[in-house]
C-alpha cells in the first residue's frame, strides 16, 4: 500500500501542493517530517542566535547577523525552493514560491528577523503535517505489519513444505502453528483453536474457531494447531480486500476537499497580481516610499514601504491553513476507522455519512446472525423430547448444512453425543433416514417424512417465522423449530439510531412473519417483507425522493443494486459478497453492525473538526487581508497569524486520532 498513495506522505500537502500536481510522483516517506524537523530546528537556531548577537555582541561585524539569518532562511526554506525548482518548469507557481518571494523580499528591505520567522514558522508547520500524515499511515500500516511471506502446506501423505504465500492455491492443505498469523482465507478442517481478529474488527477477544468455522488473512491463532483448508488465494484474501479499500480511500477525495484545491496556481496568480496592483496604489496613490521605510520623527512609528505592506498581503493572503483544512481532518478520519473495524472509500463517504437521516436495513446476515439456531424440540406425544433430539443429532452429526450445523450444536450443548447411524440414507433436498440402535428412523420436511414413515404426524403447525423439522420412528414423531438469530449487538444499535432520529427501515426477501418478528424484536420503525432485489432498488429509491438521505446496510449478491442506489452504501464484513462490497462506501469489517453507529458518529465529528477547519482559515486570511490592506499589520503578525492558523488546523485535525474503540465517539 505504500507504493500507490505516497501523495499522501509529502511534507508539503497542507499547501496544496502534491494534491494539484498529477505528473508529480513523490518518492517521500514516513521520515520526511523528521528531515523537516531538523531543518526547522537549526532555522530555529541560527536566527535565534543572529537575533542574540546584535545585543550580546555589540562589536561583532555587521555582516555576521545578515549573514546568519540568511543561513537560518536556507534552512527553512530549503524543502520549499526544490519543489518551486521542480515545479516552475511546468508552469506552475503556488504556495511555496509565495513564501520563498515574501522572505527574499523582506531581506531586502532588511527585515531579515521577519523574513527567517516565516520561513521558521513555514518549515515547522510542514513538520507537523508530515508528522500528522506519518501517524496516520504508521496507523493504518500497523494493521498488516508481521504478515507471513510462507506457510506451511501439508501433502497427502502428511509431509510439510514452506511455500510462498504468493503461490497458495484454493484446496491447499495448512497447518498453522500457535502464534501463527493465518495466511490466507480458510476453513477448519481438523482441530481447534481461537483467532484475534482484530485486524479485522478493531476487537482483541479471543474468536473460538472450530471444525468447519472461517479463519481470515492477517488474523493471529492464539493457541491450537489446526490444519485449514485454503479458501482462495492470498490476492483474493480478506487483508487484500481491507488493503485495496484503503488504497482507494485515501486516493479518493471529497467534495469540499476538491473545493479547496483549486487553491492552486490560479490562486496563486490571483493573489499575485492583488499584491501588485496594491503596491502600486499604495506608492502613488498612497504616497508611501516604494522600497525603503522611512523612520518617522521621535516618538512616531516608522513609515513602512508600499513593498514592505505588499510583502505583508502576500503572507497573510496565502491560502495554507484552507488548502490542509479538509485532507487532514479526512485523512485522519480514515485512519481511525481502519483501526477500530472501519472502512470508508474515500472522504465522500465520510462527508455523506454524517448526512444520513435514514437507514434501510437487510434482515439476513445484517441484523441477523445469519445461522439458524434451535430454539424449541417437542415431542408428539410429549414426554420424549430428549430422544427426538438425541436421534437428530445422530443423522445429521454428518452434513454440514446449516439446519445440521445448528441441530449438532444445539445437540453439543445440551451434552448430546452423536450415536452410529447404520444404513444411512440421504434424499437431497427432503431428508435422511438410518438405523439408530436396530430402529429405523427419518428426518426432514414433513411431507418427508409422513410419507417415508408412514404414521401420523403431529398436526400442530409451527409459527409462521420459524422452520420446522421433523424427526420420527413408529409412533414416535416430534419436531424442532429453528430460528434466525438476531444479532445481539442489533438491538441497541437500532435503539441508539433512533435516538439520534435517525429512521430505520427493514428491507428483506424473508417471509413477513419472521421479517415482522425480528422487527419488533429489535425495534425497526418500518418494515417491507417479501422483496425481490428489484424492490429493494425501488424502496430506497422512494426513500430518496421523500427528501430522506439513506443509507443500505446489507451483506448479500442480492443487496448489491439496493447498495448501489443509496445515498451512502454500507457492507458487512470482509466476509460480505465481493459484489456487495464492490458498492460499498463504507465497510464494517467482521459483521460488526454496531460500528455503523460508531462510523457515523465518527463522520459528524470529523464533519464538524473540518468545518472549525474552514471556518479558522477563512477567518484568519479574510481578517488579515483586510487589515493589510485597510490599516497595515506588521510583517511579524502576519508570519503568526498565517503559520499560526496552520498550526491549528493540524492540531485540530489529529483530534480525530483519539478515541476508544468501545464506545461511539460523541461531540
Amino acid at each position: 500500500m505504500h507504493d500507490d498513495s505516497h501523495e499522501h506522505d509529502h511534507p508539503h500537502a497542507h499547501h496544496g501542493h502534491s494534491h494539484s500536481h498529477p505528473h508529480r510522483e513523490h518518492s517521500h516517506g514516513d521520515e520526511d517530517w523528521r528531515l523537516l524537523a531538523v531543518l526547522a530546528a537549526f532555522c530555529a537556531v541560527l536566527s535565534s542566535v543572529a537575533w542574540l548577537i546584535p545585543v550580546v555582541f555589540p562589536a561583532a561585524p555587521a555582516w555576521l547577523a545578515p549573514a546568519l539569518f540568511a543561513a537560518s532562511m536556507l534552512c527553512g526554506g530549503w524543502d520549499a525552493l526544490c519543489d518551486s525548482i521542480e515545479n516552475i518548469p511546468h508552469g506552475e507557481i503556488d504556495i511555496h514560491f509565495l513564501m520563498l518571494m515574501v522572505a527574499i523580499g523582506a531581506a531586502s528591505i532588511g527585515a531579515w528577523g521577519e523574513g527567517a520567522l516565516l520561513l521558521l514558522l513555514f518549515s515547522a508547520a510542514g513538520a507537523l503535517e508530515a508528522f500528522a500524515m506519518h501517524r496516520t499511515r504508521r496507523a493504518i500500516d500497523s494493521l498488516f505489519k508481521d504478515q507471513p511471506q510462507t506457510a506451511t502446506r501439508l501433502a497427502a501423505d502428511g509431509t510439510e513444505s514452506a511455500v510462498p504465500v504468493a503461490d497458495l492455491l484454493a484446496g491447499d492443505l495448512l497447518l498453522i502453528r500457535p502464534g501463527d498469523v493465518f495466511p490466507v482465507d480458510a476453513k477448519i478442517e481438523l482441530g481447534e483453536t481461537a483467532a484475534d481478529e482484530s485486524t479485522l474488527s478493531g476487537e482483541s477477544l479471543p474468536v473460538p474457531k472450530g471444525v468447519g468455522t472461517d479463519v481470515f488473512a492477517g488474523t493471529l491463532n492464539l493457541w491450537g494447531a489446526p490444519h485449514v483448508r485454503v479458501s482462495r488465494p492470498a490476492s483474493e484474501s480478506s487483508l487484500q480486500k481491507i488493503i485495496h479499500l484503503i488504497r482507494e480511500a485515501q486516493k479518493q477525495k471529497a467534495p469540499s476537499q476538491r473545493f479547496t484545491e483549486q487553491f492552486g496556481t490560479g490562486y496563486t496568480l490571483l493573489i499575485l497580481g492583488l499584491t501588485l496592483v496594491m503596491f502600486l496604489v499604495w506608492w502613488f496613490a498612497g504616497g508611501l516610499p516604494p522600497f525603503v521605510n522611512i523612520p518617522g520623527t521621535e516618538g512616531t512609528p516608522e513609515v513602512k514601504s508600499a513593498f514592505y505592506r505588499a510583502m505583508t498581503l502576500l503572507v497573510v493572503a496565502s491560502p495554507c491553513a484552507l488548502v490542509l483544512s479538509i485532507p487532514s481532518g479526512i485523512l485522519a478520519a480514515i485512519a481511525w476507522g481502519a483501526r477500530h473495524g472501519i472502512l470508508f472509500r474515500g472522504g465522500a463517504a465520510i462527508e455523506k455519512l454524517a448526512e444520513v437521516n435514514c437507514v434501510a436495513l437487510d434482515k439476513t446476515g445484517t441484523l441477523t446472525t445469519g445461522e439458524l439456531a434451535v430454539v424449541d424440540v417437542e415431542s408428539f406425544p410429549p414426554g420424549n423430547e430428549a430422544g427426538i433430539l438425541r436421534a437428530a443429532v445422530a443423522l445429521e452429526s454428518g452434513a454440514n448444512h446449516p439446519i445440521a450445523r445448528a441441530i449438532f450444536a444445539h445437540g453439543k450443548q445440551a451434552g448430546v453425543a452423536p450415536e452410529t447411524v447404520e444404513q444411512f440414507q440421504n434424499t437431497a433436498g427432503f431428508g435422511v433416514a438410518g438405523n439408530l440402535g436396530g430402529v429405523p428412523w427419518v428426518l426432514g420436511r414433513r411431507e418427508f417424512v409422513k410419507k417415508v414413515a408412514g404414521s401420523a404426524l403431529g398436526e400442530t403447525a409451527a409459527a409462521s417465522d420459524a422452520t420446522e423439522v421433523w424427526v420420527c420412528s413408529g409412533e414416535r414423531a416430534g419436531r424442532i423449530l429453528l430460528r434466525d438469530q438476531p444479532r445481539p449487538e442489533a438491538g441497541p444499535t437500532i435503539v441508539a439510531l433512533a435516538q439520534q432520529g435517525v429512521r430505520t427501515v427493514m428491507l428483506t426477501g424473508d417471509r413477513e412473519a419472521a421479517a415482522q418478528a425480528i422487527g419488533a424484536q429489535l425495534g425497526i420503525q418500518e418494515i417491507y417483507a417479501g422483496l425481490v432485489p428489484e424492490d429493494k432498488v425501488a424502496k430506497v429509491r422512494e426513500l430518496g425522493e421523500c427528501g430522506q438521505h439513506p443509507a443500505m446496510i446489507g451483506d448479500g449478491v442480492n443487496d448489491a443494486p439496493a447498495l448501489a442506489a443509496a445515498y451512502v452504501s454500507v457492507g458487512m464484513g470482509a466476509r460480505g459478497a465481493d459484489a456487495a462490497l464492490e458498492q460499498c462506501d463504507v465497510v464494517l469489517m467482521n459483521d460488526r453492525i454496531e460500528r455503523f453507529l460508531d462510523a457515523r458518529n465518527l463522520s459528524l465529528r470529523a464533519k464538524s473538526i473540518i468545518r472549525q477547519n474552514l471556518v479558522l482559515s477563512l477567518g484568519t486570511i479574510g481578517v488579515m487581508v483586510l487589515a493589510s490592506i485597510g490599516i497595515g499589520v506588521p510583517l511579524t503578525l502576519g508570519v503568526f497569524a498565517h503559520e499560526g492558523s496552520t498550526v491549528l488546523v493540524c492540531l485540530n485535525s489529529l483530534r480525530l486520532l483519539i478515541g476508544s474503540p468501545r464506545r461511539s465517539i460523541v461531540l
